[in-house]
């Protein structure tokens, strides 16, 4: 049993056999095979070595033909290990002694392998290690043939392990097939994690290596709520997982039980908890927990899960869902958010032009300098507006000059959807995201122009600090409870308060329980947080007093240290809501 421990993003614990993606790209269908059939399973095993070394004969022959001898002997050394009769004995061994499959067997072979070379202490021997993989690969596909199985066909449950996933990945998912994800590298406000927690899979980030310490098929628990993974796991750690999560179910449904009860101080405030969604289906998990309505719609994957760039009528299409599921329930649209790791493929070159993506084209950046991308979102907007209470949020405005920009783009929509004489809503209230600092210090003059604000924590948390989010190097750094950041969301709430335009918080800091006291203690009385964390946000607010709040908030901002005001928020939080913890709920 192997225990690795990482990043946290998306809570619930759940097992099953794993799929490494990258090493593999599919998974191996049996574990095991009956002893009745060893025989036949070593023949087969024999035939698909041959028939890799024959592929590699003829790449060795093309190389030396076209390239040179130099570029043949690569695949010469390939030939030779493959034509090893010590790795052949070892994994019909495997075969014959512990009724491993042939691609189990093969896979747990050559990823031993792959460990030993990669800590020999020699750079140049390390290296060697993508050469045993390759070989894995090269029989593996041999083996499986036809029964071969993509990531986007799976048919039985699998855990994912992989080096990273891309947000457009993750979107990919299917729920219903794979129970639970684990990476190398991330952190725990990447997008990938986010998407993560809207799909409602347990995940866990940043590990580091450690795909080299398993094979395909393995038994994984997957912990998304203490961030570990836990490889090859004994019969009474996995009973022991098994119990945890029917007694998270069963909190779950406590919770979800009182979810029609308004989220209301226990002296009467009203604070509204709203959702946030990357998927039209999602609005019904946002209602199912009881939730005011949508606080955040990224609507950026519909770029992400497709091929070919959306039409309008796709846009509208989507966005009609949206606001029928709502039931005349507000619902917050941000415009696109594309850029920096949300690529979609017509955008590959964005990725090539700056050195640094997070502070390069993206957001409303890229929107207003591709204005048919820009204009046909904003026209299915204000079509699909017509059927509900819809408001239009800008992502990433630094400046009031983008703000202006932006303003006036959407005059030109109004009067383009007037001249066709469709049907549209001219008068629903425009916003913006505050997720710089920028935009935070310009919170009195931006007040007097715009709608309503939203905080988005993450990038203003990741610009603030100078924290690439997605860095497990400098993931520490990265905290919500940084003095700087609370003065940040102070400013900007004074500055709404002043104006009298609402305020909302909608960024990870908004699904941390521990934050919603101090949240509410500075004035925030909207809330928008991910589907999962409605029923226990909305129970922390009805433990909560305002006076208790502003105590907390008061003297939160006394404190100089980021560890130390999360160490303070953590015992509140106990101290207002203990029951939440009776059933070992996570923080």
């Amino acid at each position: 049993m192997l225990v690795k421990r990482g990043i946290a993003v998306s809570p619930g614990v759940n097992f099953g056999p794993a799929l490494i993606l990258g090493a593999e790209d599919f998974r191996i269908p049996r574990q095991f095979v009956s002893v009745n059939v060893i025989d036949t399973e070593i023949a087969r095993l024999k035939s698909a070595l041959d028939a890799v070394c024959e592929e590699i004969a003829e790449n060795e022959r093309l190389a030396s033909d076209k390239l040179g001898e130099q570029y043949g002997a690569i695949f010469a050394a390939h030939l030779q290990m493959v034509s090893s009769p010590r790795l052949r004995e070892e994994i019909e061994t495997l075969i014959r002694e512990k009724c491993y499959s042939p691609e189990h067997a093969s896979s747990r072979v050559f990823r031993r392998y792959t460990k030993l070379v990669q800590h020999l202490g020699d750079n140049y021997l390390a290296e060697r290690a993508s050469d045993i993989i390759d070989l894995e690969k090269r029989l593996l596909k041999q083996l499986l043939g036809e029964k071969r199985e993509e990531l986007s066909n799976l048919t039985t449950p699998i855990i994912v392990l992989a080096n990273n996933l891309t947000p457009s990945e993750t979107a990919g998912l299917a729920k219903e097939f794979v129970l639970g994800f684990a990476t190398e590298v991330g952190g725990r406000t990447s997008h990938t994690s986010i998407l993560a927690g809207a799909l409602e899979i347990p995940a866990v980030v940043g590990l580091g290596e450690f795909l080299s310490d398993i094979s395909g098929g393995d038994m994984v628990i997957v912990d998304g709520n203490n961030g570990e993974v836990i490889i090859d796991p004994d019969e009474e750690t996995l009973a022991r997982y098994k119990d945890t999560g029917e007694r998270q179910r069963s909190m779950a449904a406590r919770l979800a039980s009182r979810r029609k009860i308004r989220s209301e101080t226990k002296d009467g405030t009203r604070i509204h908890v709203m959702g946030n969604i990357e998927f039209p289906n999602e609005v019904e998990h946002c209602a199912e927990r009881g939730a005011d309505g949508i606080g955040l719609y990224r609507t950026e994957f519909l770029y992400l899960q497709s091929n070919t760039e959306p039409t309008e009528e796709v846009h509208y299409d989507a966005y009609c869902k949206v606001v029928q599921a709502a039931q005349n329930r507000p619902i917050v649209i941000r415009t696109l958010d594309l850029g920096a790791d949300k690529i979609p493929r017509g955008y590959r070159h964005l990725a090539k032009e700056g050195m640094n993506p997070a502070l390069g084209l993206r957001s409303v950046r890229l929107s207003l300098r591709d204005l048919p991308l820009f204009k046909t979102q904003l026209r299915a907007i204000f079509r699909a507006a017509v059927h509900g209470d819809v408001r239009i949020m800008f992502p990433l405005i630094s400046t009031l000059l983008e703000w202006r920009q932006a303003k006036m783009i959407v005059g030109d929509v109004l009067e383009d959807l007037e001249e066709r004489g469709v049907e549209f809503n001219p008068n629903i209230p425009i916003g913006m995201m505050v997720e710089v600092p920028a935009a935070a210090l310009l919170a009195e003059e931006f007040a007097e122009e715009v709608d309503f604000f939203s905080i988005g924590t993450n990038d203003l948390i990741q610009y603030t600090l100078a924290v690439d989010r997605s860095d497990p190097a400098v993931s520490a750094l990265y905290n919500s409870s940084d003095p700087s950041i609370l003065r940040l969301i102070k400013m900007v709430v004074e500055a709404a308060n002043n104006k009298n335009i609402p305020v909302t918080v909608c960024g990870q800091m908004s699904s941390d329980l521990k934050s919603i006291p101090l949240l509410a203690g500075l004035g925030i009385r909207q809330i928008s947080a991910t589907p999962l964390a409605i029923p226990e946000v909305k129970e922390v607010i009805r433990h909560l007093t305002i006076s208790r709040a502003e105590e907390i908030a008061a003297h939160a901002m006394t404190i100089d240290v980021a560890r130390d005001v999360e160490s303070y928020l953590r015992g509140e939080l106990y101290k207002i809501c203990p029951d939440l913890f009776d059933e070992e709920l996570p923080l």
